[in-house]
């Protein structure tokens, strides 16, 4: 993902007409990353615009003899191989070997100079508003921070979910000032700092930002925009440059500059601001106030600087912080006397003493700290439990639990602290059927505790599930107290969406039940094994249904459709339905993905409260009857 920017970067000084042609393989290191459609929703996500090819059976990683993530080959006009990079941080050599790989061959005629035969397509917003949504705070109070990744912003709502604020633009950037101007990149995690002071990792501009609500103004505590690989760091914050801060967590403690005090009760509490910082593989931190901390280390007033981790990728555990080293960590959780860590290369849950800085252990990875590849989908204690690229961790605030977003499994799990041992939790719906989780990322509690918060990232919705009877509804937002900055620019995929159409009567007082069946024409199958989804991606305000998305049974799926407003006769209301939908031939396998909107008009005559949409698909055509 670090090499991303880099790749940009060149695309914009080289584009196709240049004489450049760049083509990502993608080679998965995990089960998940195998599957069309999960690669598609990284491609949205991360705002690529190149070709991808799915290497799922790291064919071309073997025969060219790749040896770690990411490499990157550069081919002269013949296919010869010119230049082999591994790792990160190579952009601006490989922006000057182009450059004059290009004018060498521009001379000897051998360029051709014209724009690929690429298709881009819009890319509409889900009905959520929501984009990707990634982690989740609780203020004291017990209203909630979003941070809406995929739409570079954050949401403040109340605990009924009435958008409050909205800081940030969809436009990608770093500018700080007034929420009317400020932006963002990419933000994932985020924690209150109190009531009405929000710190957010800014996880593509390389930055720790702070909101304050209450004057309406972001500024930027700490990095310069610009990735950076110092793992000690000691700086003042906006001139520290850091990498890829993936999380934060607040942690407030006494100075142990071994003043004497009358009153130990009164002594007040420093804060120190906790960072997973997923770019260096360690966990930095920020300091508000001048602080005398573990082993008596000093730490200057606003500094960033690096604490627990070596800054080698592993899964090693150590009593000494800085002899420990993490593997890519995603998220932080508070309790009251440990660090949880979601450490998600070694596919791992991980505590830090607050006391002393101590590495441990709680459930997953491997015993081996060079082996990464210790993951699966195994409940179980210690290393027997398996999870699979967890990126978010809660904890919590009365009893020995943590909540895990096992992301790339689709599953939410509880650690039992006290015995480190990691379960399933059967969430369903509110008809008690399974819900289907699509690489969730943030959790968390509400102010009670009973319930718990779920970024279902790439559904694009925040699912409420309540603790006791494992039932999950969507957290719907309210966006009418505020207004939103939309942006002009349309977001690209690299696969074009086809459109169908249909008009349905339905009853307007009953629960109807629309039934999808996706009817594939010879030679065109299913492909085994891999997701069939489906999402709503608009929905009238007068239409309620009972699911947003899913995957389809037998090529079939359907949704409940509810008139919320009775007096709505003759009214045309709509939902739109995306597919995505993983197809094989004989001898090669497709995408098909397309949007299904459905024109409705509810009448107190209708008799029937089943209707049957027939979807009939081809390798070239799609028809709906």
């Amino acid at each position: 993902m670090h090499v991303l920017p880099e790749l940009h970067s060149i695309q914009d000084s080289f584009p196709p007409e240049s004489g450049l042609v760049i083509i990502g393989v993608h080679s998965p290191k995990f089960e998940n990353e195998r599957a069309n459609s999960n690669i598609l929703s990284a491609v949205l996500r991360y705002g690529v615009t190149h070709p991808i090819v799915n290497d799922f059976g790291s064919t071309l990683w073997q025969s060219l003899s790749i040896r770690c993530w990411p490499t990157l080959i550069v081919l002269s006009p013949a296919g010869l191989p010119l230049l082999l990079l591994m790792g990160e941080g190579n952009g601006k050599f490989l922006e000057n070997f182009i450059s004059v790989a290009l004018s060498f061959f521009g001379r000897q005629g051998k360029l051709e100079h014209y724009n690929l035969p690429l298709q881009l397509s819009t890319n509409p917003n889900p009905a959520s508003k929501l984009r990707f949504p990634a982690k989740i705070a609780r203020s004291p109070a017990g209203r909630f921070a979003i941070s809406d990744a995929g739409n570079n912003r954050v949401l403040v709502v109340s605990s009924r979910g009435l958008v409050e604020h909205i800081i940030g633009d969809h436009k990608a950037g770093l500018i700080d000032g007034k929420f009317t101007e400020a932006r963002f990149k990419h933000p994932q995690g985020l924690t209150f700092l109190d009531e009405h002071t929000l710190i957010v990792a800014d996880t593509e501009n390389h930055a720790l930002r702070k909101i304050s609500l209450a004057d309406g103004i972001v500024k930027t505590l700490a990095g310069t925009g610009v990735q950076g690989c110092d793992r000690i760091g000691g700086n003042a914050g906006p001139v520290q440059p850091i990498s890829s801060p993936w999380d934060v967590a607040i942690f407030r403690t006494r100075d142990m500059d071994m003043s004497f005090h009358l009153d130990e009760r009164n002594v007040l509490e420093k804060t120190i601001v906790l960072i997973s910082m997923a770019g260096t593989h360690q966990i930095w931190g920020y300091f508000p106030e001048g602080i005398i901390w573990w082993k008596f280390r000093k730490f200057d007033p606003l500094c960033c600087v690096s604490l627990i981790g070596n800054g080698l990728e592993e899964n090693r555990n150590n009593s000494y912080p800085q002899n420990a080293a993490f593997a890519q960590p995603s998220g932080l959780a508070m309790s009251k006397d440990f660090l949880f860590v979601a450490d998600s290369e070694s596919s791992s849950i991980r505590k830090v003493s607050l006391v002393d800085g101590k590495v441990m252990p709680v459930v997953g990875g491997d015993r081996n700290p060079l082996n990464l590849f210790a993951f699966g989908d195994v409940d179980g204690k210690l290393y027997n439990a398996k999870l699979q690229h967890p990126l978010g961790v809660a904890c919590h605030t009365t009893e020995s639990k943590i909540f895990v977003t096992d992301t790339y499994n689709h599953k939410i799990k509880v650690i039992d602290t006290d015995e480190n041992y990691v379960s399933t939790m059967a969430i369903v719906n509110e008809d008690g059927s399974p819900i289907v989780f699509n690489e969730p990322t943030g959790l968390c509690l509400d102010a009670d505790g009973c319930n718990l918060l779920v970024a279902d990232t790439n559904n694009h919705t925040i699912y409420i599930i309540d603790l006791l009877t494992l039932k999950a509804k969507p957290f719907c937002l309210d966006f009418s107290q505020v207004t939103e900055r939309e942006s002009n620019e349309p977001q690209y995929s690299f696969i074009n969406r086809e459109l169908v159409h249909k008009t349905l009567s339905l009853h307007c007082s009953e629960i109807n039940t629309i039934i999808f069946n996706i009817l594939l024409l010879l030679p065109l199958k299913f492909t085994e094994e891999a997701p069939q989804k489906w999402i709503v991606q608009k929905l009238s305000q007068s239409v309620n249904v009972t699911h947003s998305s899913g995957t389809l049974d037998n090529g079939t799926c359907n949704i409940q459709v509810q008139n919320k407003n009775l007096n709505s006769e003759d009214i045309t209301n709509q939902i739109v339905i995306e597919f995505l939908l993983n197809l094989c031939e004989v001898k090669f396998c497709l995408i098909k993905r397309f949007l299904v909107t459905i024109d409705i008009k509810f009448n107190e005559k209708v008799c029937e409260n089943r209707h049957d949409v027939n979807i009939q698909i081809d390798r070239s055509n799609i028809h709906i009857e």
